[in-house]
């Protein structure tokens, strides 16, 4: 546990350099303060709706929550939610709504412009803004003794690249 925590409370800030050296795909983003960490996942584009997986943690919980990204219609956009213990299998759309933790469009900066997400295998972006993540996080059902208690901030910075 020790060795983890120190793992996570260790990631440095990338330069913008890296930062195009590394996929959207494979960032990993954290909070100024160290408390939040945002971890990209590859997804299959060919079986997948999704173009975007991630997963949040924070470093005073065990409390994981699930993400995915998928493109809106009939405007483009990466629309961005994240979920917490959310049932197996088939799920209605009240179980649905119960795990999602937060729903919105997820934005970024690169160049000192806020910008969408990138596809997979394009450069990470130097920041995430995630909005309205502190309040949708409090009103969820992860939040709360024994889950997340400490309030996110909207703005994560790239702070590595997943092997």
């Amino acid at each position: 546990m020790r060795a983890a925590l120190a793992a996570f409370l260790a990631l440095t800030v990338v330069s913008p350099a890296a930062a195009a050296d590394c996929p959207q795909e494979r960032a990993i983003y954290g909070d100024e303060a160290g408390l939040y960490r945002l971890t990209f996942q590859p997804v299959d584009a060919e079986t997948s709706a999704a173009t975007h997986r991630f997963s949040v943690t924070a470093k005073d919980s065990a409390v994981t929550l699930d993400g995915y990204v998928m493109t809106t219609e009939p405007v483009a956009r990466p629309q961005g939610m994240l979920f917490y213990n959310c049932p197996e299998g088939d799920a209605t759309g009240a179980d649905l709504a119960a795990c999602t933790v937060w729903q919105d469009i997820l934005y970024g900066t690169a160049g000192g412009r806020i910008v969408a997400l990138p596809a997979q295998g394009e450069g990470a972006l130097a920041e995430l803004l995630l909005p309205g993540f502190a309040p949708s996080l409090q009103a969820s059902s992860a939040w709360g003794k024994g889950k997340l208690t400490i309030a996110p901030p909207d703005v994560l910075a790239l702070k590595g690249c997943a092997s």
